[in-house]
């Protein structure tokens, strides 16, 4: 017997966005690692990585049959969308650790989507309300042992990062061609970040192992990510696309224990629990409402 034609495209979203999310929580990661050592400077880490994500993504699009790579109508505000995304995050990144950043801009992702599903006329149930907030409570509940003041500065670049990002993904639902589109911001991006990097061209600093994370960072969970990225999207409502997007710092916080020698604590796992038990809760709602006959 065949699978519902729907199943297919319930995989598919469920794939791209686990994938996605990953290579989201790589990204604060490899930032962090590149800058908490002043192995790079933020300017350079933001411009190597642009450059790298449009490379990557050019090199996809000729692999993949594409005699134009870069074809997208999306113009200039997604490009510097995604460019003041990615300095913001970089200079954020000198001063606060890898959970504080994740909370502070998955927050102010979730906040912007959030807001503009309201101002489209998306109307989330009080059982989807209640999972954000469970999920909200899990963010907060992770990331309060230790937290002193964050860095203001950092703090305010942080979720200026997280307002861009979400106006990006929001710019990013109903793209045609995910390769094509997202090569195309890559590329209108490098102008802006290669303006800026010439501006403080005094506070360059590259070494080997800051250049290679800001490669990595720019070809790999950027570049391969936002594809990943974009064609989830397809398949989540503005609300269900907040949600998911918090589990980043979960996974983030998981990472920084492997990599930088965090202990995993039985807050950090209550809290995960909390915060994937409120994402589901959410987005599941969400689809049983909208799948529900009307009235």
């Amino acid at each position: 017997m065949n699978a519902h034609p729907g199943e297919g495209t319930k995989v598919r979203t469920t794939v791209f966005t686990t994938l996605a999310l990953i290579a989201f929580a790589a990204n604060s990661l490899l930032c962090r690692l590149a800058l908490r050592d002043a192995a790079i400077d933020p300017a350079s880490f933001s411009t190597v990585r642009l450059i790298a994500g449009a490379s990557m993504l050019w090199l996809i699009a000729v692999l993949s049959g594409r005699r134009r790579p870069v074809r997208s109508r999306s113009g200039w505000t997604s490009a510097l969308m995604l460019f003041l995304y990615a300095v913001a995050f970089s200079y954020a990144y000198i001063s606060l650790s890898v959970g504080t950043g994740a909370l502070i801009l998955f927050g102010a992702v979730q906040g912007t989507m959030i807001l503009a599903g309201i101002r489209a006329g998306e109307h989330p149930h009080p059982v989807q309300w209640g999972g954000l907030a469970a999920a909200l409570a899990g963010l907060v509940y992770l990331v309060s042992p230790g937290l002193t003041a964050p860095s203001p500065a950092g703090s305010a670049l942080m979720a200026a990062a997280g307002i861009a990002w979400g106006v990006y993904s929001l710019r990013g639902r109903g793209a045609g061609d995910p390769v094509a589109k997202t090569a195309d911001n890559f590329v209108r991006s490098i102008p802006f970040t290669l303006v800026l990097s010439l501006l403080l061209i005094r506070d360059v600093h590259i070494t080997p192992t800051g250049f290679l994370l800001a490669l990595v960072s720019g070809g790999a969970t950027s570049g391969v990510g936002y594809i990943l990225w974009y064609g989830a999207l397809q398949g989540l409502t503005r609300t269900g696309a907040a949600s998911v997007q918090m589990a980043v710092p979960v996974i983030a916080a998981f990472a920084a224990a492997l990599f930088l020698g965090e202990e995993v604590t039985f807050r950090l796992v209550a809290a995960s629990a909390a915060i994937l038990g409120g994402i589901a809760l959410a987005v599941r709602s969400g689809e049983r409402l909208a799948s529900a006959p009307k009235p």
